[in-house]
């Protein structure tokens, strides 16, 4: 089994450390590539070296994770990048998330957790830590008005393959309707219906549907 690459950026060594023995004794799944301590080291690793999955603290000293993770992106725009951090700040979370990363977890989340949504980042699951959902769904309403009506603010935070999952989903199509048309796995369908949920702040199927419909156009083509 291929095991999963993993960058470690931290600029508290011994938190780094530890998360690699955890990683690495814990789990076969893992293989830690490289510890840096700030996000311009980051940077100069990703030039040279591959990671399947970045762990990106956010506040570090020369070059905090949130830039470090847009100008990643820049160099190699399919690059995964899960924010571990102890910042809850919205503006973090919401600002991470638009530059690219597709997780963004607290410190003190329980090790399995953290392993399930390495995996799923992994396979471009956007996972949030849930004590940080209310917050930023807040923050996407809160920008709403610099936003066209056309085009609320939460579509922007769905990736296309999300978008083509919840169009099918507003056409009346099941997730087992859904997976045959996209070749996927149903489990896999079922956890993108989870993350869209998380991202534009429903709690069913419904209400979801309701987002779309009064859109009034393809999701897709937004």
């Amino acid at each position: 089994m291929k095991k999963i690459r993993l960058l470690i950026v931290d600029d508290q060594l011994l938190f780094a450390e530890s998360l690699e023995t955890v990683l690495t004794l814990r789990s076969d799944k893992f293989e830690v590539a490289g510890i840096v301590n700030n996000g311009k080291e980051a940077l100069d690793w990703v030039v040279s070296n591959h990671a399947d999955i970045i762990l990106m603290d956010v506040r570090m000293p020369v070059m905090d994770g949130v830039e470090a993770t847009r100008l990643i992106r820049e160099i190699v725009p399919d690059a995964k990048i899960v924010m571990l951090t102890t910042f809850r700040d919205d503006e973090y979370v919401y600002q991470a998330l638009k530059d690219g990363a597709v997780g963004y977890m607290l410190k003190n989340t329980p090790v399995e957790d953290l392993f399930s949504t390495v995996e799923a980042a992994s396979h471009g699951v956007v996972q949030i830590s849930p004590e940080l959902l209310p917050g930023i769904v807040s923050h996407y309403h809160g920008q709403e008005e610099s936003h066209t009506p056309e085009k609320p603010n939460w579509i922007a935070f769905l990736s296309s393959r999300e978008k083509e999952i919840l169009q099918l989903m507003a056409e009346g199509r099941a997730n087992r309707q859904i997976a045959e048309k996209l070749f996927l796995a149903p489990q896999t369908v079922k956890n993108h219906v989870s993350q869209i949920y998380s991202k534009i702040g429903t709690k069913d199927r419904m209400e979801a549907v309701r987002l779309v419909r009064d859109l009034g156009t393809d999701l897709r083509l937004l």
